[in-house]
């Protein structure tokens, strides 16, 4: 007979087999951590085996309601069986220092006290608030291990007369001996107890309500301690503890290791980052270009950035570790790149844009400066300056920021105004705060109908146009050399000496010989007030030159420079002619030159602008007069020392072919003028003539400045003033500020006159003294003292 075979175990044998495999995962558990741990991790694993077997033997004699004194003094030293100090130091405290990086965050004070995203205190040892820690909180608090009360003894009864008290944390082993339940917890505020390790450390689902949400039945509160004492995931949780506390404290955790790795590849590229910033910023300070043809480190042609990170690389260990590791690829983010040094360029660029943006946002009224020229790619760029008055600082003063370029695809007026009226958009700046805007004479630019300046003129009125100073004096000099021929030769002959020098390096051999003072210059096609350094290296070495020019006549073996040199030598150079207008136009060339230095100093103020500019036609109108005959005598002391007659040669008069309509008489009807009378009239006056006609209808716009704001730039102008007289200056000023019925100032007839008088010259004077830099008296007298402004 056959026996039959069971195809499935049965009951019994599937409960040995559970039984089997629980016993061995709870002999293998804790055994990872002798790998990572450093301690006797085994010991502390021994004696929790036999504490577990201890409890297997444990009676039900203990009682619940048993109040035992507990012993304040034996427990601060006592050491529970898991090796880990209930009541000691490490109980309450906090790591500080080295002891452990997690206390090392400034976020938590001594008391173990954090602050939660409200800014309210959080006690980390509240279990109310062990849901809610993070994991360098929980890390923290397991660290230190709970705290107690050593003082509270019984907690308030329940419905049934029972309560938690003290006892509880002492478990009485079968020998009569006593443990300390270091992992037991009770909350005063909710009145209930909790595992400290399982709650912190569990896993998954909370089993019971030591875990979760803490356990308050106190009838049978001994029955589920010592089932939760005893049970599998307590002692997992217990080891767990254990062996955390103890990698914490020799800081040898897996953590610890990776956190100190990362620290210091942290570290490593700090270095790095800050080497590269160094380098964009020289680059950026220098104007140098970054990039070459060849984007690869220690190759040819691969710009200023990379070749200096190669240079960098002999002398410096970081930068030279970092070049190693991207030859040897072992990044690929390298951070050297055309993106990274574009990136770097613009935040170094809003860096310094933000806080000058704040400082005229704080001043709110601002002018804009413009100006237009193409760059090497052939692109039309708009340079933004922005001018405020910084009162940031204690002292206030005038700044003009350069604000960056800006691409103008459109260079008519509108388009223009547009891209002024976008960046101002971008910047946060309201173009109704504008009071002033400062361009060139292009027609584009200062345009009265079609302009940047008016059509910025037609949406705020109160951004007053002033052309640029310094450009409208080289238009004038521009315009004083275009009104006669001889008048361009001169200049055309002053380029033709330094070319005839600068092309030939046996050339300028020679004029080194015979000039030891000042060098030959080129004439300059924009700055021409700057051409007062050409004029003055010919104008006091005359002699010296000549000779230079004859020696290249004779040694040069080209033709048309032995020619070109005799012609310069002898019928320029050598004609009293020539002499009187060098002289002449080093006289007007060295004064322009002055004013136009100081019309572009930092400090140059309107009303100043405008004296200095009549200063200048005081000048021209002053030369006008005299001018003419200092020129020829200082032309004869140089003809005399050159050997030269100083005499004005007749040229032979070319005759005209005369059509048969013409009068005959017209050329000799008036008298004739001598050769120095000739030269005077048709040179020298019309010279001067149009200098002065030049500067005032180029600088007409400061006339129409000095009605409306002349009366409050000097403090005697202001209290000389009749009282109608400054009514009206006053209602000037009110009708110039306003726009779209908008007043920023009011002037209000509420006194009598002499009453009006009193008060606008006392606060326009006190106004007028601050800005000097003086403390105001209206006491006393009108002269300033000596050694002000104004003085």
């Amino acid at each position: 007979m056959s026996s039959r075979i069971r195809k499935f175990e049965c009951g019994n044998e599937k409960r040995k087999k559970k039984k089997r495999s629980e016993e061995l995962k709870l002999s293998q558990k804790g055994n990872i951590h002798k790998y990572f741990s450093i301690g006797q991790t085994a010991d502390n694993k021994q004696n929790l085996n036999s504490d577990y077997e201890n409890q297997n033997m444990n009676n039900d004699n203990q009682n619940a309601y048993v109040e035992t004194n507990y012993d304040e003094a034996s427990g601060d030293d006592h050491i529970n069986d898991q090796g880990v100090d209930a009541e000691g130091e490490n109980s309450g405290s906090t790591v500080k220092g080295d002891d452990c990086e997690i206390g090392s965050d400034e976020h938590i004070n001594d008391e173990g006290v954090d602050c939660d995203n409200n800014g309210d205190m959080l006690d980390i040892y509240d279990p109310r608030n062990w849901n809610t820690l993070d994991s360098k909180l929980k890390e923290l608090l397991l660290l230190n291990g709970p705290k107690r009360d050593m003082s509270f003894k019984k907690g308030p009864k329940d419905k049934y007369q029972r309560r938690f008290v003290a006892s509880l944390f002492t478990r009485v082993l079968p020998n009569g001996e006593t443990c300390d339940r270091s992992w037991l917890v009770y909350s005063k505020e909710l009145d209930k107890i909790f595992c400290f390790c399982c709650k912190l450390l569990r896993k998954g689902n909370p089993r019971g309500l030591l875990v979760s949400e803490g356990f308050c039945d106190w009838q049978h509160v001994n029955i589920r301690l010592k089932e939760h004492e005893t049970s599998v995931e307590h002692i997992r949780n217990m080891l767990e503890w254990n062996d955390l506390c103890s990698t914490l404290k020799s800081n040898h955790t897996i953590d610890k290791v990776a956190q100190e790795l990362l620290e210091k590849e942290t570290n490593r590229w700090k270095h790095v980052l800050v080497r590269i910033i160094a380098a964009v910023k020289y680059f950026g300070k220098k104007t140098l270009s970054f990039r070459g043809s060849n984007e690869k480190l220690g190759e040819k042609n691969n710009g200023n950035f990379l070749g200096i990170v190669d240079m960098m690389a002999e002398f410096d260990p970081y930068i030279k570790e970092h070049v190693e590791r991207i030859k040897n690829e072992d990044m690929r983010a390298h951070y050297l790149g055309p993106g990274i040094q574009n990136e770097l360029i613009t935040l170094l660029a809003r860096a310094i844009k933000t806080p000058i943006i704040n400082k005229i946002k704080q001043a709110k009224y601002y002018s804009v400066i413009l100006d237009c020229t193409p760059d090497i790619s052939h692109e039309e760029q708009m340079s933004l300056i922005i001018r405020y008055v910084d009162v940031s600082t204690s002292s206030i003063i005038i700044e003009e920021s350069f604000l960056g370029f800006l691409n103008v695809n459109d260079t008519t007026g509108q388009g223009l105004f547009d891209v002024l009226q976008s960046e101002l958009k971008l910047l946060d700046l309201d173009i109704n705060d504008v009071r002033g805007q400062g361009y060139d004479n292009g027609s584009n630019m200062k345009g009265k109908h079609q302009g940047v300046q008016r059509k910025l003129l037609d949406l705020n009125s109160r951004a007053f146009y002033t052309p640029c100073g310094s450009h409208s004096l080289n238009l004038a000099l521009c315009d004083m050399a275009k009104t006669c021929p001889k008048a361009k030769n001169f200049f055309g002959t002053i380029q033709k000496i330094y070319t005839i020098f600068a092309n030939s390096t046996k050339r300028w051999a020679i004029l080194k010989e015979n000039v030891k003072g000042l060098t030959v210059k080129s004439l300059s096609a924009t700055r021409w007030e700057s051409r007062v350094e050409s004029v003055k290296a010919i104008r006091f070495q005359l002699s010296d030159i000549r000779e230079a020019l004859l020696q290249v006549s004779e040694s040069d073996n080209d033709c048309l420079i032995q020619s070109t040199s005799e012609s310069l030598a002898e019928n320029e150079l050598g004609k009293y002619e020539f002499l009187v207008a060098i002289v002449i136009w080093y006289d007007i060339l060295s004064v322009v030159n002055v004013v136009s230095k100081q019309l572009q100093s930092k400090n140059m103020v309107i009303d100043d602008a405008m004296k200095k500019i009549e200063d200048l036609v005081s000048f021209f109108k002053t030369y006008r007069e005299t001018g003419f005959a200092k020129a020829l005598e200082s032309a004869k002391e140089i003809a005399i020392e050159m050997n030269i007659d100083p005499v004005f040669v007749r040229k032979r008069e070319i005759i005209r072919k005369r059509h048969f309509d013409e009068n005959q008489n017209d050329a000799s009807s008036s008298a004739p003028q001598s050769l120095e009378e000739s030269f005077k009239t048709n040179y020298f006056l019309r010279v001067v003539d149009q200098a002065i006609v030049s500067l005032n209808s180029r600088f007409e716009q400061y006339q129409e400045y000095e009605k409306t704001f002349g009366f409050l730039f000097t403090s005697d102008k202001l209290r000389s003033l009749e009282d109608n007289d400054l009514k009206s200056c006053c209602l000037r000023l009110e009708a110039a500020l306003k726009h779209d019925e908008l007043t920023y100032i009011k002037y209000q007839d509420t006194m009598s006159a002499t009453l009006v008088n009193r008060s606008l010259k006392a606060t326009l004077g006190q106004w007028q003294w601050k800005r000097c830099g003086l403390r105001y008296d209206p006491n006393r007298a009108a002269t300033p003292p000596q050694g002000s402004r104004h003085g």
